[in-house]
């Protein structure tokens, strides 16, 4: 717009150039002897001047600036989040150029298998949440006949219960900086009736997902580097990055892969004792369950070895839970760490625990409402305190987040009238997600020098990916790491998007992946298909 206004601007002034007297007076230097014109206003001038004086940031000679990469703070560099790193930068620009040239690659669309992201991947929205949403968003339509004909009867009641519940039934106003108290209230008894113990809404803050909870805790857990945080290797890179930018020092303990990712009690007092060796003061523990990015389930006696542990060595256990209700295999069911601490007799005055819930993975998949919770027991008045500063500095979390946080732990329930529809729709994406995860880890272990453990719950599978010695000599000559070698290659030959396993942490000397479970079921062939063939041909081109 900026291009057509000066356009228009130059020809006026040509125009005025011709006409104007050449006894022009005050002229000045860098104008022509028109635009010096008393004819013309003084505001003209300075804006028509503007159009032939090189802005700064049009000129890279005459460009300066105070950050660099050695002046902004360390902490962002030493930051990483491979799950949406070089690999997925990569497939972004191959989707771009089949957009603009199609056929131009040996393969029609990107596979993005990269990140739990479901309904990008076509995953549907359950109906009953949507409902309420849309209503508590919209609430003028609450009274029109029509909506009775559009909407079920229990959506439109709870609708009603969660407005009542905002100050001025206004989703776009802002609210308690720890979450609506009636929706607080709602998760509250929600957890109840999953653990079967008392919880507090006072306990509970509503967070845009389950990320910013994390930071919050960091922030609160971290002075220096010299404190540390027990954390799985490997691990969702969120926690890595989180303690980098908060300035602490990871504690890696080692889940054992011959064991299907067991996490052992005996590893975490070795690497305890080892950071303490160094003059590091370990301050919590990192737990995911189910895991992320391996994929299994916890035993109960593992959990209460766990529990039993963060007593005895005072550290405060963060539970990533967000994975509860993907469970695959019969033989496992998802417990909470506040379940099994309070069922050993346990409560606030032994052991500190934040469990951590999202609406961006389970069965509802809904990642851009940004909305979760962190549970907060065990910590005192003054401590508790100091979170809710921390939280009020962001204000609040956004309401549709928060709104479906209380949905999630509250959903239709027998007898309502939208129950079957919700049941029929949760039951079908959860079955489905199992069948797919069946499929691609017999898949996986079908290929040539890969070993993958069996998918008991989440939405991916890790497997681990036996290098030639020709392929990983080649990776180091072209300075990567050989499992992104192995990723990037994929993805120039299939379109397949996966996040190598360098980037979640692995035992030094092996090499995986993590390959998400939802691409929708018509297309898991094509994933199978596609990466099978291609594994072939790398094996076969880099065999010793």
């Amino acid at each position: 717009m900026r291009r057509s206004v000066a356009d228009k601007a130059r020809k006026l002034l040509l125009v005025k150039t011709a006409t104007s007297s050449s006894s022009s007076v005050s002229q000045h230097p860098s104008l022509p002897l028109s635009l010096s014109s008393s004819s013309w206003p003084q505001s003209a001038i300075r804006f028509l001047t503007s159009l032939n004086s090189p802005s700064p940031s049009s000129s890279s000679d005459s460009m300066t600036s105070s950050l660099t990469l050695e002046t902004i703070n360390p902490k962002v560099l030493k930051c990483e989040y491979a799950v949406r790193g070089e690999i997925v930068t990569l497939a972004q620009q191959l989707q771009e150029e089949l957009k603009v040239n199609p056929g131009s690659h040996p393969f029609d669309e990107i596979l993005y298998c990269n990140i739990g992201n479901p309904q990008s991947l076509g995953q549907q929205a359950i109906t009953f949440f949507r409902e309420v949403l849309a209503l508590c968003d919209h609430p003028a339509i609450l009274d029109k006949s029509e909506t009775q004909g559009i909407f079920s009867a229990d959506a439109i009641e709870r609708a009603w219960q969660i407005l009542d519940q905002i100050p001025g039934r206004a989703t776009g106003a802002y609210s308690h900086s720890q979450g609506i108290k009636g929706l607080r209230d709602t998760i509250a008894a929600g957890i109840e009736a999953r653990d079967g113990f008392p919880a507090d809404p006072n306990d509970i803050f509503l967070t845009d997902g389950a990320s910013p909870a994390v930071h919050m805790m960091m922030q609160l857990l971290i002075r220096s580097e010299n404190d540390g945080i027990l954390c799985p290797i490997p691990q969702y890179p969120l926690y890595s990055a989180s303690i980098a930018l908060h300035g602490g020092t990871l504690v890696p303990y080692y889940l054992d892969e011959a064991t299907g990712w067991g996490l052992e009690i005996s590893e975490l007092k070795k690497q305890l004792e080892a950071a303490k060796s160094k003059g590091i003061t370990v301050r919590a523990l990192v737990v995911i369950n189910p895991g992320n990015p391996t994929g299994q389930v916890l035993a109960e006696g593992n959990q209460r070895e766990i529990v039993k542990f963060c007593k005895e060595e005072s550290l405060v256990l963060l539970a990533d839970e967000v994975y509860q209700e993907n469970i695959y295999v019969p033989d496992k069911q998802f417990h909470s760490f506040k379940k099994i601490s309070r069922t050993m007799g346990y409560g606030d005055n032994d052991i500190s625990l934040v469990s951590f819930q999202s609406v961006s993975k389970g069965y509802y998949g809904e990642c851009g409402k940004r909305g979760g919770y962190m549970e907060v027991t065990g910590f005192s008045p003054e401590i508790r305190e100091q979170i809710y500063k921390v939280a009020s500095v962001n204000l609040c979390s956004n309401i549709s987040g928060q709104i479906l946080a209380s949905l999630v732990m509250s959903p239709p329930k027998v007898g309502d009238e939208s129950y079957e529809s919700y049941s029929a729709e949760k039951d079908g994406i959860l079955s489905s997600l199992a069948r797919r995860a069946m499929t691609l880890e017999d898949a996986l272990n079908s290929l040539e020098g890969v070993t993958c453990n069996r998918a008991e719950g989440a939405m991916y599978l890790f497997p681990r990916i036996h290098l030639p010695l020709k392929a990983i000599k080649t990776a180091e000559a072209e300075k990567t790491a050989p499992d992104a070698f192995y990723c990037r290659r994929l993805l120039n030959a299939t379109g397949i998007v996966v996040v190598p396993g360098s980037g979640f942490g692995q035992v030094p000397g092996t090499w995986h992946f993590r390959c998400t479970i939802l691409p929708q079921e018509d297309k898991i062939p094509a994933v199978v298909s596609r990466l099978t063939d291609f594994h072939k041909g790398f094996m076969d081109e880099f065999r010793n």
